[in-house]
């Protein structure tokens, strides 16, 4: 069922007609939009160009609306000064398919190899501990060191790819998100864990590197697909706006108009 709306055309001055003819708003798809302080840096990039006259980012949907002259500035010019603040972004075509289900399938398997890694590095880590207050021998200590990072490294390399380049490209554009301390905590647990081990010492803390790597991806992915439905409801939503109106102009006649599904 299609609902009707009667709407009342105001009248319009000419500086406010020139102003509607020469702007434009146009969706932007900004991925790398992950904190509060990546919100700020994108809409301060954006109002900065001459010629935007608003820019609104939305951290759920990662999207930001913005609205420019089009006479002065272009798309192109609004995506190029976004990459120089290090965010990667597109125009939103209508109809295009969302990027999220990609995103969250490159997720589920970085999860799964660090679960993989943190399971087995823990069964090590609980024999290296039960064996201080036993009789193990140091070398066998040191072999299962060895084994964790062994497994510890290449699989927190690859699943700790997302905060990595967030974080790369964060400082790339000489700020700062969310991703950078967590990336700079994992480097450091186990860049100190493999030096601690190449010394032979028993302060090695691989299974606390891959456990944090493991349940920071969990919340990541349950993020993505909060987000998704979040986007289904609100879909939804604009399914239900009336699609015709009928204007009625100053001197009465009635105008009807059709708005395209």
């Amino acid at each position: 069922m299609e609902a009707t709306l009667d709407v009342r055309r105001a009248p319009e001055s000419d500086s406010a007609a020139e102003r509607r003819a020469v702007s434009e708003t146009v969706t932007l798809s900004v991925p790398d939009m992950v904190c509060g302080n990546c919100i700020r840096t994108v809409e301060m990039a954006l109002q900065n160009v001459e010629g935007v006259a608003a820019a609104r980012a939305n951290l759920s949907s990662r999207r930001i609306i913005v609205t420019f002259e089009a006479q002065r500035v272009g798309v192109e010019d609004l995506v190029s000064a976004l990459a120089k603040a290090g965010y990667k972004a597109g125009q939103m075509a209508e109809g295009s398919t969302d990027e999220q289900a990609a995103h969250t399938s490159d997720l589920l398997p970085r999860v799964g190899v660090a679960g993989f890694a943190a399971a087995n590095i823990m069964l090590l880590s609980v024999s290296v501990w039960s064996g201080q207050a036993s009789d193990m021998d140091p070398s066998v200590t040191a072999l299962f060191h060895w084994i964790s990072a062994l497994i510890a490294l290449p699989a927190v390399a690859y699943a700790g790819q997302p905060f990595f380049r967030s974080a790369i490209n964060a400082l790339g554009g000489r700020r700062l998100n969310m991703d950078v301390p967590i990336s700079l905590g994992i480097t450091l647990a186990c860049g100190m864990s493999l030096f601690q081990t190449i010394r032979g010492s028993e302060q090695v803390y691989f299974d606390a590197a891959a456990m944090l790597v493991f349940f920071l991806l969990i919340g990541r992915t349950l993020d993505e697909r909060m987000r998704a439905r979040a986007r289904g409801a609100a879909e939804n939503l604009l399914s239900l706006k009336a699609l015709s109106a009928t204007v009625i102009e100053k001197d009465g006649p009635r105008e009807p108009l059709q708005r395209d599904r």
